[in-house]
């Protein structure tokens, strides 16, 4: 409890008692007085003592009433001293511990409260322990499905995303571009000559050769682009927003930069590369644009290797 408050509750409690003094005075202390002087003035001096019965029995209705009185003025008294006291305690904030000890009403009332005040405390307690066990299990349920979502859509090898992947977001692209008639591009490429690399120097030496060309293709690519191990020795790249002539030139540059790249077994390794793009050429799905690209490829392979080869009858560009 604030100094503040523990002030305003103990200044209550000095009010509230003032006040029962002063109801006391008013409804017990004055008509006592006021009952006396008139008995003593105008009722006894009229009373023959002859009468016995009469005399006395005046009296005692008398004292009867003053004893009632006193009783219920007692009784007034009492409860404004426990209402300061309790006023007291609060200010102090020691708790309903002292007054729960009484043996009377307010005793036993303070006491069954403080019982339910304590068993709705740690029920609350207990409820927000649970809401935040709950929270933290949600978060870290959320973060493993995003996790696994992740992984999901890697390549183990490359660290880059897989053909799934890859499929999901050529769907996408080819749907903004019928609905806003956006260009988009595909890139496919393939390692001249890799099978000699893994019987030459073992596989891991190959999967190193693979880490190498998605370090080269994600340095060379924007944010927005989706650079994909395709499977095997073969790479995909969306290119968002890029026409086929921006294509070839991406393809062009990625293919210098593998063949003069320093890989650590030593040998050289070139790549070959087909593109396809909409709306420059003929497809109306994304595997008939995947498919134009894949295509032209093999058509780079065929012409000689180490080559860009464009979808449709543009042919091979270097």
């Amino acid at each position: 409890m604030s100094p503040e408050s523990s002030g305003e509750v103990a200044l209550a409690g000095r009010l509230l008692k003032h006040k029962v003094l002063l109801a006391l005075t008013l409804s017990s202390l004055i008509p006592l007085l006021v009952l006396a002087y008139v008995v003593l003035r105008y009722v006894e001096p009229g009373l023959d003592r002859a009468e016995v019965a009469r005399f006395y029995g005046l009296h005692g209705l008398i004292l009867a009433t003053m004893l009632a009185m006193a009783v219920g003025a007692y009784i007034i008294w009492d409860m404004g001293r426990a209402l300061s006291r309790l006023a007291e305690l609060m200010s102090k904030d020691l708790g309903l511990a002292e007054i729960g000890r009484r043996s009377d009403e307010v005793g036993t009332l303070m006491t069954s409260f403080s019982s339910m005040l304590g068993t709705v405390e740690q029920q609350a307690i207990d409820i927000n322990t649970f809401a935040l066990r709950l929270d933290a299990a949600y978060r870290e349920l959320e973060a493993t499905n995003a996790k696994l979502k992740e992984t999901s859509f890697k390549d183990e090898v490359t660290g880059l995303y897989n053909r799934r992947f890859f499929s999901l977001r050529l769907e996408e692209e080819i749907s903004r571009y019928r609905r806003f008639n956006h260009p988009v591009s595909v890139v496919v490429l393939d390692l001249d000559g890799f099978k000699t690399v893994n019987d030459e120097f073992g596989h891991a030496v190959g999967d190193d050769t693979l880490r190498d060309i998605g370090q080269i293709l994600m340095k060379h690519s924007r944010g927005i682009n989706v650079v994909s191990r395709y499977g095997g020795d073969e790479f995909a790249v969306l290119l968002v927003e890029t026409a086929k002539s921006g294509a070839r030139l991406y393809a062009d540059r990625i293919r210098q930069v593998v063949a003069t790249f320093p890989f650590s077994h030593g040998k050289q390794v070139t790549a070959s590369f087909g593109v396809a793009s909409l709306p420059d050429d003929e497809a109306t799905t994304s595997e008939e644009l995947f498919r134009a690209a894949d295509e032209a490829l093999y058509a780079a392979k065929r012409a000689g290797k180490n080559q860009v080869v464009g979808a449709g009858r543009e042919g091979k560009i270097s």
